[in-house]
C-alpha cells in the first residue's frame, strides 16, 4: 500500500532553466524507453527515470496544469512557458488509477522537488507494468533542452537537464 510521504529537506533551490530528477533512480535517454511514442520523441524531447522510489516530484518550479483522472501523468508549466508532461510508467493508464495517489491538486503552484504523485510501485510492477517515468518537454521546439546527466539520480540533488533559450 502507500507509504507515508515526508518532505525532502535536502532539496536545493534550482534556477529557472534547470530540470531536476522526478524521483530517485536511474536517468536515461528517451531512446532507451521501450515505447516508440517516447523513444522517437513524438511528444517532445526529454529524459526518462527508471524509478527506485514510490514518490514522483515536480521537476521544475511551476503550476500543475493537469493531473490525468487515472493519475498516471501530470502536466506542469513554468513561468517561462515551458510545458512538461511527466508520464509514470508504460500503458499504466489501463490501471484506471489503481496504485496511484495525487498529492496536490490542479493549479497548485509547486517548487521543484515537491511530491506530486505517490505510487504503489510493487502493485504496479506485479500487475506487469513498467514504472519507467518519462519527463517530456511538450513544447521542446520552442524550449530545447540539453541533457546533463544519465545514471544514478536522487530527488532534490541532481539536475538532469537545462533549458536552452
Amino acid at each position: 500500500m502507500f507509504k507515508f510521504v515526508k518532505k525532502n529537506k535536502d532539496i536545493h533551490a534550482i534556477k529557472d532553466n534547470q530540470i531536476m530528477s522526478v524521483s530517485d533512480g536511474l536517468a536515461m535517454d528517451l531512446k532507451q524507453v521501450p515505447d516508440e511514442v517516447f523513444s522517437q520523441k513524438m511528444m517532445g524531447d526529454g529524459f526518462a527515470v527508471k524509478l527506485s522510489s514510490h514518490i514522483i516530484c515536480a521537476p521544475v518550479n511551476g503550476t500543475i496544469t493537469m493531473i490525468f483522472p487515472t493519475k498516471h501523468a501530470f502536466g506542469i508549466r513554468t513561468k517561462q512557458g515551458v510545458e512538461i508532461l511527466v508520464h509514470i510508467g508504460l500503458d499504466t493508464v489501463t490501471l484506471n488509477g489503481k496504485g496511484f495517489r495525487a498529492l496536490v491538486k490542479e493549479q497548485s503552484i509547486v517548487k521543484a522537488g515537491t511530491p506530486i504523485i505517490e505510487i504503489d510501485k510493487q502493485q504496479i510492477e506485479e500487475a506487469g507494468f513498467n514504472t519507467i517515468t518519462m519527463v517530456i518537454i511538450t513544447n521542446s521546439e520552442e524550449h530545447p533542452i540539453r541533457i546533463l546527466k544519465n545514471g544514478k539520480v536522487t530527488i532534490g540533488k541532481d539536475i538532469i537537464a537545462t533549458l536552452e533559450s
